[in-house]
């Protein structure tokens, strides 16, 4: 059969004046080569399109789940009508009414090799061929199923045993990577080994946390896999670049622009394109060296000029993330950059020129601190893992400063300080003291600073073994001190001190034991442009079971906030947040989480504790690989608060709870909520929707920061009692399940100081784990229940993001003017 009539029913089934799908045509590819395309479609429910090209036309074939890397998966494929090769280039929406209605993106596309005849193996029913696309690889099968008919035939996408074979608990191509490859070339077949990684575009994220390397004992086993650098005296450094603005934060995200007005010139200077940046500032002693003592100084005399930063990494460049890209690959590119635009006071960290074998014992005779050694084809994970290591010449690390003694001889200030560090619980507990290492002029600061913090009691768990009479002070101090050893008893002896520490808080200090030195790695590939969970966060448990009523598993909550985490953060940057856990799944008992340690939870921060002095420190979320740490955890729901930390005294939003009772209808919510609004606006204020994931609605309102919790919770209860007492028939104000048959109870204790409402695109922990999603008003008269979409479906509702809540930040409003149109005095 001819191309032409092999597309009989494809065009039979078109209106080619309504549809932009091609009624014909594409070039065949060159001699030698096939092309393939996978098509993401939004229908009546999602699908993957797999067509092959074959005889002149894309043989293909609807793939409910998509395409799998593990081999025990056996993935439905039923073969439809043959489509033009010119579809292979189509992107876009096929209107309502045509065959096939809904969105269409290209997923992946590339060339595909045939093992064998392909005509013979599609007329015999199993077909093998290799595919190089940007994130399908490898060798693949498709098997026809036997006894099914001939309509649409039934097949059987299967992944061929290979190098690129990737377990189904571990990677999931079709959640990690759901975007459009249009806009990027077609990789070619490798010779030998897979295709390079393709950099996914990406918005440049707000926060980043650093990878932190880890102590090992001794160097790795496989040291020609391994590049090393100096280990820097330093601050660690990341800098964000956006347009003319340029961001410098510490390792922990608390921004130093303002500290480093000098460095931040000459990096604007520069014009370095988009992104995040990865180093470490020092100061350099006569002979070259970093000298930690001196950069202290130099911010403590507010002289940051002869600061030298060196950048090593750069996890996003340009519009790309590029955190899943070889080491070497993201060092090359900062490499060129800084090279193109020389400057004395941003240099790049250049490896250190030594045999492996040697590499410790040079730097340790250079007088250096240590190395850094890094996997060569490591990606960038923002949390500690063993692909960074820290191998020290000396024993060195920070302390909390308990206390300190008084003077000997002809020492003036103090004799020594007294240290200590955190244990498992967060005692403090006692570490030895240091006494050397102060000039007069550190004496005279340390002196200052320390009788400012006098304190009546000791901050430590035990003082056994703390000799003399001490003067104990409020742990806010921490020293950086090197010395010879750790004894039996915990204490470290021939300590010298080096300067103090502004950069990393005091709860964060505990002491540092080497790990063993990380094994040779496996030499395996991974699929092209993979941002494989397993790379960035090792999810134990993965398959268990946390939703009984759906199955859904452990890594699907996890792989579920890897695709929504950006969406996420615009709503949860810098406000602090409750966790709710399920450890037993969402049916049993649920833990609700305001604070927590978070040193095995990167992305997750804690709060200054003076938000809430009376508590431990309150948790944010601080970067999108912090709800992967936090589904790690067995969280399920993210709550967030009503203000920013910045700003924690003043709300920025005001919540109004929609919650049915028993026997009201979801019309009675639809109509309920939209009376809600009414009256917003008749009280000129903005108002913006979401599902609760639940049963519920919710209704925000942004806020200029003007009023306190009181006002703003005491304006929220009027308006409230004001609607239930308008339209009794409806609305209740009381929360009892008595008072609320066949109405709606507006809670607004929502927005009392310390209380939290579920996120938008936070998961539910109810039966279905529904989400919360961003709407727009004229979707609430269509929208089916609250709990529509949820943690599976989620795709089909990633199109429109948080777009129907765009200009929600230019739409805050003072309360002054509603308060007196409804007559509230604060």
């Amino acid at each position: 059969m001819d191309a032409h009539a092999a597309l009989k029913t494809y065009r039979a089934k078109r209106n080619f004046a309504v549809t932009a799908e091609p009624a014909d045509g594409g070039e065949a590819s060159e001699a030698g080569t096939l092309s393939f395309v996978v098509q993401k479609h939004w229908a009546s429910s999602l699908h993957y399109d797999f067509r092959l090209e074959v005889g002149g036309t894309m043989k293909s074939w609807a793939v409910p789940k998509g395409p799998s890397f593990d081999p025990a998966d056996k993935r439905l494929a039923v073969q439809v009508e043959d489509h033009p090769i010119a579809y292979s280039s189509f992107e876009g929406q096929i209107p309502k009414g045509q065959y096939g209605a809904g969105k269409v993106i290209i997923w992946d596309k590339g060339l595909w090799t045939p093992v064998g005849d392909p005509a013979k193996g599609l007329r015999a029913g199993k077909l093998v061929f290799e595919l190089h696309g940007h994130k399908l690889h490898g060798k693949w099968a498709l098997v026809r199923m036997k006894g099914k008919g001939d309509k649409q035939p039934p097949w059987l996408l299967l992944k061929e045993k290979d190098d690129f074979v990737r377990p189904a608990a571990e990677f999931s191509v079709v959640d990690e990577m759901p975007d459009s490859v249009k806009r990027l070339k077609a990789p070619r077949p490798a010779a030998s080994a897979p295709a390079a990684d393709v950099p996914p575009e990406a918005a440049l994220p707000e926060t980043l946390a650093p990878q932190l390397a880890t102590l090992v004992d001794k160097p790795p086993s496989d040291p020609g896999d391994w590049v090393y650098e100096i280990k820097f005296d330093g601050y660690r450094l990341l800098a964000r670049v956006q347009g003319k603005k340029l961001q410098l934060f510490t390792r922990n995200g608390n921004d130093w622009t303002h500290r480093l007005k000098p460095l931040q010139a000459e990096l604007q200077r520069m014009e370095l394109p988009e992104g995040w940046y990865d180093g470490e500032i020092v100061v350099l002693d006569k002979q070259g060296k970093p000298d930690f003592g001196a950069l202290q100084q130099s911010f403590d005399a507010a002289k940051t000029s002869p600061i030298v930063y060196y950048l090593f990494d750069v996890p996003y460049c340009a519009g790309h993330d590029l955190r899943e890209q070889p080491l070497v690959a993201r060092r090359a590119l900062l490499q060129r950059l800084l090279a193109e635009r020389a400057s004395e006071r941003v240099r790049f960290s250049d490896v250190f020129e030594a045999p492996p074998g040697d590499v410790v014992l040079s730097a340790c005779k250079l007088g250096l601190e240590g190395v850094i050694a890094k996997r060569k084809d490591s990606a960038y994970l923002s949390r500690r893992a063993d692909s960074w290591i820290k191998l020290k010449c000396s024993q060195r690390q920070e302390f909390v400063i308990v206390g300190f003694t008084d003077p000997q001889g002809t020492r003036t200030g103090l004799g020594a300080l007294l240290l200590a560090v955190h244990d498992k619980a967060g005692q403090l507990v006692y570490a030895g003291n240091v006494g050397t290492g102060f000039g007069q002029a550190v004496l005279k600061d340390l002196t200052r600073r320390l009788k400012a913090l006098q304190a009546e009691r000791s901050p430590l768990a035990d003082t056994q073994g703390v000799e003399g009479r001490p003067h104990w002070v409020a742990p806010e101090l921490i020293a950086e001190v090197s010395f010879g050893e750790w004894t039996r008893s915990g204490r470290i002896r021939h300590a010298v001190f080096h300067g103090l520490r502004s950069d990393k808080p005091p709860a964060s200090i505990v002491r540092e034991r080497p790990a063993a030195a990380p094994k040779a790695a496996k030499k395996k590939p991974a699929a092209a442009g993979s941002h494989a969970l397993s790379t960035r966060l090792k999810v134990t448990n993965p398959e268990r079971v946390i939703d009984a009523s759906t199955g859904a598993t452990k890594v699907e909550l996890v792989r579920y906030y890897a695709l929504v985490g950006d969406l996420m953060m615009a709503h949860l940057k810098g406000r602090p947040v409750s966790l709710v856990r399920a450890p037993a799944g969402i049916g049993k008992q649920l833990f609700f989480q305001k604070h927590a340690e978070v040193e095995k939870l990167p992305g997750v921060r804690q709060l200054d504790p003076g938000l809430d002095a009376e508590h431990p420190p309150m948790l944010a979320i601080a970067a999108a690989q912090g709800l992967l740490s936090a589904a790690q955890w067995n969280v399920v729901e993210v709550h967030s608060m009503n203000a920013l930390a910045s700003d924690f005294e003043r709300p920025d939003r005001m919540v109004f709870d929609l919650d049915p009772g028993e026997g009201a209808t979801w019309r009675q919510m639809q109509e309920g909520t939209e009376l809600v609004h009414a009256f917003l606006q008749q009280l000129k204020l903005p108002a913006f929707l979401k599902t609760s994931g639940g049963k519920g609605l919710h209704v925000v309102v942004p806020l200029r920061r003007q009023h306190g919790w009181v006002a703003v919770k005491g304006f929220a209860q009027a308006i409230v009692q004001h609607l239930a007492r308008t339209i009794p028939e409806r609305f209740v104000a009381k929360s009892g399940p008595r008072n609320r048959v066949g109405k709606i109870f507006i809670d607004y204790l929502r927005n009392g100081q310390g209380a939290t409402t579920v996120c938008a695109w936070s998961a539910r922990a109810r039966p279905g784990l529904g989400i919360s999603v961003p709407l727009a008003w004229d979707e609430l008269p269509g929208l089916p229940a609250s709990d529509h979409w949820n943690i599976r479906n989620v795709q089909t509702r990633l199109d429109a993001g948080n777009g129907p809540w765009d200009g929600y930040a230019r739409a805050a409003r003072s309360l002054t003017t509603a308060m007196r149109m409804l007559d509230f005095k604060e």
